[in-house]
């Protein structure tokens, strides 16, 4: 007997039940991704768990061989959480999109990131919420023309990446769903990684804010508009790698390197504890009409939280035995009336 993972293949993770996305929809490529790299991961189906919330992404679990709960909106994180804290054996994924992940889960997200549980978080970004039929959401640009927004929405939008890195998350990583090759090496990355893992994927929706990224995402924009980020090296794109990223006054700044020599060009560090650069990056683009990052910008060693939680009461029982309820309850800070 052995405890390695019989060998899957793709057809393996898929269920028997019908798709239902709208045809088009980039959730069809990042669905196929995700059962291609399965096989790979060498993961059994039954140690698996996917955890959605609610949105067309969230329909995920249905879709996928696995073990897997279908949740309330915005709560995935959370849900996640304790299933992660209860069974720290499991391989545990959560699928939302960003009106479920940055509005109302948006606390319980960034509260996962800053804990560090060992889940891996999958934010499907079209800038728009789809399954209510097409309502300006958290990460809608200014001035969105919507149902709910007919004049153009006021909000200023939320950026996924850099909230993440504002919640001290571990690992951040952003991709597209126009690049199956590279959502599946950002998701085996997130997975390799220990505590919580969040990667940004763009993703198109055909019916409602058909062409979104189209703008840094299609084939003959992507040269000039996306900005692979590789551990290690210097920062530059471009069809001959002539522009680069510089840090200028404290702000990462697109720039021409035969203007500022190969030396000013900033070189990726992914591990760098302090996420000041990393963050600097998130804000390179004002929107999804400017050059990009796609990649990895930051993936840090921290304590993860559900190991270290489960070994520190293992210790306090140890040291104190069953503990004392009556002494707790009467400890200081209580009184009488």
């Amino acid at each position: 007997m052995t405890d390695t993972p019989m060998r899957t293949q793709p057809a393996d993770w898929a269920t028997d039940q019908e798709v239902r996305w709208c045809p088009g929809c980039g959730d069809y490529s990042i669905l196929t991704a995700m059962r291609m790299l399965m096989p790979e991961l060498e993961v059994d189906r039954e140690n698996t768990v996917f955890i959605s919330g609610i949105g067309c992404a969230a329909r995920f679990p249905y879709y996928m061989n696995t073990y897997g709960m279908h949740g309330i909106h915005g709560r995935a994180p959370a849900i996640a959480t304790g299933l992660a804290m209860a069974r720290p054996d499991l391989d545990i994924w959560v699928i939302g999109g960003d009106g479920d992940m940055m509005s109302i889960g948006g606390n319980h997200l960034i509260h996962a990131l800053r804990r560090n549980v060992n889940i891996n978080i999958l934010l499907f970004n079209n800038m728009i919420y789809g399954l209510t039929k097409g309502q300006f959401s958290p990460t809608s640009e200014v001035g969105k023309v919507t149902k709910s927004s007919p004049m153009g929405s006021l909000d200023a939008p939320f950026n996924p990446v850099s909230v993440a890195l504002g919640a001290e998350a571990s690992f951040v990583a952003r991709t597209h769903d126009m690049d199956r090759q590279h959502m599946m090496d950002m998701f085996r990355r997130a997975h390799a990684h220990k505590g919580t893992s969040i990667v940004e994927v763009f993703q198109n929706c055909n019916v409602f804010n058909d062409g979104a990224w189209e703008g840094i995402t299609k084939k003959q924009n992507r040269n000039a508009n996306l900005i692979s980020l590789e551990h290690g090296k210097p920062i530059r794109f471009g069809v001959d790698d002539e522009l680069g990223v510089i840090i200028d006054n404290g702000v990462a700044k697109v720039a021409s390197v035969a203007d500022v020599g190969e030396a000013a060009v900033l070189v990726h560090d992914e591990g760098k504890t302090d996420p000041s650069t990393a963050f600097m990056l998130s804000r390179l683009a004002r929107g999804p009409f400017e050059p990009t990052p796609v990649g990895v910008f930051r993936a840090v060693e921290r304590l993860e939280y559900a190991t270290s939680s489960t070994s520190q009461l293992a210790m306090a029982h140890n040291e104190k035995g069953s503990g004392d309820l009556e002494s707790l309850l009467r400890s200081r800070g209580t009184w009488q009336v």
